[in-house]
């Protein structure tokens, strides 16, 4: 590994340990076993470095609720059913102690004190509402209309983010993906009823 990898595996780790507000230049360098000049030359900055490094961590907890063909379990893509199995996997990566979704909060929280990292999470948002979609229906990323994107991408994220709240504050009363199945069955149902 180079000196650019060895700092991004470094920042992961220091963001895991210290969140992104407490971790510093030197812990990351200390962590990869670099020198100080190797972030600014590869990253830009270290707010840059550790925005990737998050984005990185993101990634990597998402192939654990990955499911873009048919599950083992038999659900359908566009299903409650799916939406329910694609949720309970989600919350699973939540309900750690250490759980990573946890550093969203951190952002959402400390923004304007990290506009680095806000701004090159936010771009990266949008690629994860692209993701997300075919989690629940089926298909590839790469066919995701960018209309999707800005509504039923946005619609996930939302929830996503409402959920990440809710178990980083209080895992014991969070939504479960039982109760958020059930919630979007009542809702599909009174749509149904309404003129």
């Amino acid at each position: 590994m180079g000196h650019r990898e060895d700092l991004l595996e470094g920042a992961k780790r220091c963001l895991l340990a210290k969140g992104f507000v407490r971790t510093t230049a030197r812990d990351i360098v200390k962590e990869s076993g670099t020198n100080l000049a190797s972030i600014g030359y590869h990253y830009g900055s270290k707010d840059a470095l550790l925005a990737e490094a998050y984005v990185g961590l993101v990634e990597g907890v998402s192939d654990h609720f990955d499911a873009t063909e048919e599950s083992t379990t038999g659900t359908r893509p566009g299903s409650t059913d799916r939406f329910q199995e694609v949720w309970r996997n989600i919350i699973a990566t939540m309900s750690g102690p250490d759980s990573l979704w946890r550093l969203s909060m951190e952002i959402v929280v400390m923004g304007d004190q990290l506009p680095a990292v806000r701004d090159h999470l936010a771009a990266a948002q949008r690629e994860g509402a692209r993701g997300i979609i075919p989690m629940f229906m089926g298909g590839e990323e790469a066919d995701v209309a960018e209309g999707d994107v800005d509504t039923l991408g946005k619609f996930y994220m939302t929830l996503m983010m409402g959920l990440i709240a809710q178990w980083t504050f209080d895992p014991a009363t969070a939504t479960r993906a039982e109760e958020l199945a059930e919630g979007l069955r009542r809702v599909m149902k009174a749509a149904g009823e309404t003129p």
